[in-house]
């Protein structure tokens, strides 16, 4: 499936609330951008509070690097990013930061005769491929832990994403805590120096690459591998657990998240102990200036992601997201009262 035919995959219609380009977007609506790792549950909510409300958002899935940029810049009306903004950045740019969905991240295949979460891996295994130390998907090291598989002499082909991105986060973020080398080398960031392989802009943009090259390895988050019916793989977790992907292991993971504790709520989920914790869960951020501008805007975006708290679990379940815990819903509202004013200094919510 090429590019453009995952996009449309994911839209909600030629009319699309949920639009890749700001020049489709009304007048009236909502403009996000950001994090292509939520996409598919930002796009479900939308088409619904569209039904709802008769409402639109117009999000642009660009990578946490660009929503960062924009909503820096004031283009949009919120950010999105899937890595945390350090308290002190928060400050320094009038920004809050809080959490609106969590989910998983997972490694994806393209191996002839290998169905979907048969292969087994380890962070380890996983860091020498994307350090180029392991180059064959019939090597000794990928054999031991998958015996009786019919692996093939066939090299692999590396995809990491190309643009600043909070999947690249999650991900590098989990290797380097599991790697000393590959912490050394490429470390974790939402931009790294990759050593080996191509790139691919998004979500999106890695999961066409895979699916286009054989013996290609990447990672994307699950809603993508599991709606294109992509190969992934089970992962060995902190407790030496090998798992499947669903959202009950995402939630594993998410249990000992402590929100109270965590400036700008900036919890990071990898590498969770815990026998049932998958190795890459994530947090999806929203970002906002605290003084709106524009106070009916701000006032729309609070009241969508207020509906979507109360209204979007369902559909986050369908997708393998995990919805915020009621306590951690409670703790945003109140981080809203707090913090988002309009240029008079009255509270948004």
């Amino acid at each position: 499936m090429q590019m453009k035919q995952i996009v449309k995959y994911f839209a909600v219609g030629a009319s699309a609330v949920m639009a890749l380009s700001s020049a489709t977007a009304m007048a009236a609506d909502m403009t996000g951008a950001g994090a292509t790792f939520p996409y598919p549950i930002y796009a479900k909510w939308a088409e619904s509070y569209k039904a709802a409300t008769g409402n639109g958002l117009n999000y642009q899935s660009v990578g946490s690097g660009a929503g960062i940029k924009q909503i820096k810049a004031k283009t949009v009306d919120f950010g999105a990013s899937d890595m945390p903004l350090k308290i002190e950045d928060l400050d320094s740019e009038g920004l809050m930061q809080f959490p609106a969905i969590m989910g998983g991240v997972v490694t994806v295949v393209n191996l002839d005769g290998i169905t979907p979460g048969q292969l087994k891996m380890t962070g380890q295994v996983v860091a020498d491929i994307y350090l180029g130390k392991i180059t064959k998907w019939n090597a000794p090291e990928i054999a031991a832990l998958n015996s009786g598989a019919k692996l093939p002499d066939t090299e692999i082909t590396v995809v990491h994403r190309s643009d600043g991105s909070g999947t690249s986060f999650l991900f590098t973020d989990w290797l380097s805590k599991v790697h000393p080398e590959f912490k050394a080398k490429i470390g974790a960031n939402s931009a790294v120096k990759w050593v080996v392989g191509v790139g691919g802009k998004g979500n999106e943009g890695v999961a066409a690459n895979v699916q286009r090259i054989k013996g290609a390895i990447g990672y994307v988050e699950w809603a993508y591998a599991k709606k294109n019916k992509m190969s992934h793989t089970q992962l060995k977790n902190k407790d030496g657990q090998f798992l499947q992907p669903d959202d009950d292991n995402f939630k594993a993971a998410a249990a000992s998240a402590e929100w109270t504790k965590t400036p700008g709520f900036g919890v990071v989920l990898t590498d969770q102990a815990g026998k049932n914790s998958w190795p890459v869960t994530g947090v999806s951020f929203i970002l906002m200036h605290k003084t709106q501008a524009d106070a009916a805007k701000g006032k729309e975006v609070l009241k969508f992601f207020d509906w979507a708290f109360k209204n979007g679990g369902a559909s986050a379940a369908e997708l393998d997201y995990v919805p915020l815990p009621a306590s951690v819903v409670k703790l945003v509202q109140d981080a809203w009262k707090a913090n988002l004013k309009d240029a008079s200094g009255k509270a948004l919510y």
